[in-house]
């Protein structure tokens, strides 16, 4: 059982590592124990990450994976890619991208290969510098989408590749977006004489609620085209090669070759380990050989859900396939992608493709490549859709737009056999795209839909005089909230100082333990009421008249003794660090109260501070404790240490949790900027302990744990015991 083998390796790895000069000389066994136990006993089904959908047909939707889905992919991709000891990656892509961030970072993670990050913005600059990281590090496995191989084989000068060796790269990825077959030959021939094979090039398909990868073709084969006739394809959905040159039959053109130039598809492979494909029509009716339908899929690493979206969620599954939004075909096994099932254009009975148009209409010059973006529109009076382009310039000459224009119609013409109905230039970076740099179809049709795209842009002065306005106003308004929370700051320095020192010089006067601890409650309650945070206390009724007992509370804030104090009624006495007793003013109030002090860094004291709160206990005062030890300016519940509650079985008393909420986000941990805000205070029903044994401690533990995760509105954070650091 892995979960017991654990330990018994973390053990013997770190005996093998003695006297051997390993970094892991250092550690003591009993930590590496510790944090294999941990890692051994995560729930696999856990949220790992939610990556968001591209949006580029629609609204971006949370896509939650797990733990499990990341490594089932990660593993099911690393076989079908033939990942080894020797491999090296190297990446460009953002870490907030799935292929970015899965099939390249954490790939390369989970299989102990080394990898080299360069910044977006360092390959967009410059995009010689991937090739050339690939060639320094003697990279084998790099992705990228589409745009970027054509980027590299059109923009990059003979100069600057000089002494370029792509001999080492095996598995070029080329995913993300729709795969062109002109941009793979022009990549392979551009790079050919330096070294890079055209079997390296992968064809790559998957998507966000498979984790990342779901097809991908053999490691070496190369990219495998399937040439069909158009008319047969657009018209009926069946993928029928060309053979010879001679017209498909039953096809309308039947007899006579069709104007139109025959599509192109990339094979994009067969389903990874562990995950099925199937295309199916209309009905949901799985079709034959060469049909286009619906590319539905399932799998081990298909996510649960959409986050909070469960419309969208029940939208997506049909008998536990999930729909991919795409069209596709299978021919001997290998899977065609033919287009999103929201961006393919109907018109006059034909499916026309906006990316194979996008890419005809790049090729004339003045176009920006990328930068074209096709949809159909409803034309109610032809009873059909019309073809829109819209396509960024940099000409702001008039004839020089109408040369553009005419040859972007004569080129779709003769590509497809239909003439784009509209053709809008627009300036560059007018069209809309992902984060990721996916056209947004959708939002350009609306845009075009508003009339905004033929306005007249505003002179570049005007413009840079909005940003400015803009930048000024919200830079005024985050000054106003600082000088906002610095005068409340200090109100609240100026209401401590007028009401806790007459408080001290009280306490430090009058005699008596008891009386000193009433003055400090009524001066916490006085303090929390005119600073306007108002103090929230529920179940009060479970801390029976005088009976002693152990509370133990979640530790949020430095404001957290001052509201249990406020809070608690009766004899409580807080465990307190051994430090704050050296402080003006709250050591006096400390030690006149009775409350505890510990040192925390001294653990030879341990069993003395042990001692101490169970004498106050058998006394007849009640003891809280924050068994976490501390706080952090993260969010969550730390892990609780076992002291209270072997406090608690040896004295016999039952365990109170206490959970505070709201105290963190009016004092967050290194800030000293106060906000106003609520605070409630829960006490839970007390845990008697049944036994004296050490089991009853962590049950005890565990359960008074459950209960103040599930009231202080905070998540556990289970994997602090794995020694991992925790940031906001």
């Amino acid at each position: 059982h892995p979960a017991r083998a654990a330990p018994a390796a973390a053990a013997k790895n770190f005996r093998r590592s003695k006297g051997t000069g390993s970094p892991r000389e250092a550690e003591d066994p009993t930590q590496a124990v510790r944090r294999a136990r941990a890692f051994a006993f995560l729930n696999p089904s856990r949220t790992a990450l939610i990556q968001y959908t591209s949006g580029s047909t629609g609204d971006p939707k949370g896509v939650v994976l797990s733990h499990s889905d990341l490594l089932t992919n990660i593993r099911a991709s690393g076989a079908a890619m033939e990942v080894c000891p020797t491999d090296v990656g190297v990446s460009w892509l953002p870490l907030y991208h799935d292929m970015g961030l899965i099939a390249s970072w954490l790939l390369c993670l989970c299989y102990g290969v080394p990898i080299a990050i360069l910044s977006p913005l360092a390959f967009l600059r410059r995009p010689e510098r991937w090739l050339w990281a690939i060639h320094h590090h003697r990279g084998t496995l790099s992705p990228g989408p589409n745009f970027a191989y054509e980027l590299c084989a059109r923009k990059i000068s003979d100069e600057a590749l000089e002494g370029l060796d792509l001999s080492c790269w095996r598995n070029a990825f080329n995913g993300a977006e729709p795969v062109s077959p002109d941009t793979i030959d022009h990549f392979a021939e551009r790079f050919a004489p330096y070294g890079f094979r055209r079997e390296a090039m992968m064809p790559v398909y998957g998507l966000a609620e498979s984790t990342v990868s779901l097809c991908l073709p053999p490691v070496g084969r190369g990219p495998l085209v399937d040439v069909i006739h158009r008319d047969r394809f657009e018209n009926d959905g069946i993928a029928e090669p060309v053979l010879s040159g001679s017209p498909p039959a039953g096809s309308q053109t039947a007899g006579a070759q069709s104007s139109a130039s025959p599509l192109r598809f990339v094979s994009v492979g067969r389903a990874i380990k562990g995950h099925e494909v199937k295309i199916v029509d209309s009905q949901g009716q799985p079709v034959g050989e060469r049909r286009q339908g619906r590319l539905l899929f399932r799998g081990l690493s298909i996510t649960s859900g959409y986050f909070r979206n469960p419309q969208a969620t029940a939208a997506s599954l049909h008998y536990g396939w999930w729909d991919s939004g795409d069209y596709a075909y299978r021919a001997d096994g290998e899977i065609y992608i033919t287009g999103r099932t929201k961006d393919i254009i109907i018109k006059g009975g034909r499916n026309i493709y906006p990316h194979e148009i996008e890419e005809v209409t790049a090729q004339v010059p003045g176009i920006r490549r990328g930068c074209v973006a096709v949809f159909g529109l409803t034309d109610a009076r032809m009873g059909t859709e019309k073809l829109v382009v819209i396509a960024e310039t940099r000409e702001k000459d008039g004839q020089a737009q109408e040369r553009i224009r005419s040859e972007v119609i004569e080129k779709v013409s003769v590509a497809i056999g239909i003439p784009p109905d509209t053709v809008v230039l627009v300036p560059p970076k007018t069209i809309p795209k992902t984060s990721s740099g996916k056209l947004r179809r959708d939002a350009t049709r609306r845009l075009y839909e508003s009339g905004k795209f033929h306005r007249r842009p505003a002179p570049a002065w005007v413009q840079l005089a909005k940003l400015s306005l803009r930048a000024a106003g919200s830079s005024l308004r985050r000054r106003i909230r600082t000088l906002g929370r610095v005068g409340f700051a200090a109100y609240v320095g100026l209401v401590m100082a007028s009401t806790m020192l007459p408080g001290w010089v009280l306490i430090a006067l009058i005699p008596g333990r008891r009386v000193a601890l009433r003055l400090s409650q009524g001066w916490a309650r006085l303090f929390l009421r005119l600073v306007g945070c108002p103090l929230q206390v529920e179940g009060v009724d479970h801390l029976k008249g005088n009976s002693p007992c152990v509370l133990v509370a979640n530790h949020e804030s430095y404001l957290d003794p001052v509201v249990i104090l406020a809070a608690l009624p009766g004899d409580v006495r807080m465990v307190a660090k051994q430090e704050a007793y050296s402080w003006p003013i709250v050591g006096t109030i400390l030690r006149k109260s009775g409350h505890i002090a510990v040192d925390r860094r001294n653990t030879s004291q341990s069993l003395g501070d042990t001692d101490r709160i169970q004498n106050a206990l058998r006394e007849g005062s009640s003891v809280l404790i924050f068994p976490e030890g501390t706080f952090t300016p993260a969010k969550g519940v730390r892990p609780f240490k076992l002291g209270a509650f072997k406090a608690a079985v040896e004295t016999s008393l039952p365990v109170l949790p206490v959970a505070i909420s709201g105290t963190r986000r009016i004092l967050r941990d290194r800030s000293w900027l106060p906000r106003r805000g609520p605070i409630c205070v829960t006490i839970r029903p007390p845990l008697p302990p049944t036994e004296n044994h050490w089991r009853e401690v962590v049950r005890l533990r565990d359960a008074a744990r459950k209960e103040i995760v599930s009231h202080c509105d905070e998540e556990a954070l289970d994997l602090l015991v794995a020694g991992l650091p925790l940031n906001d």
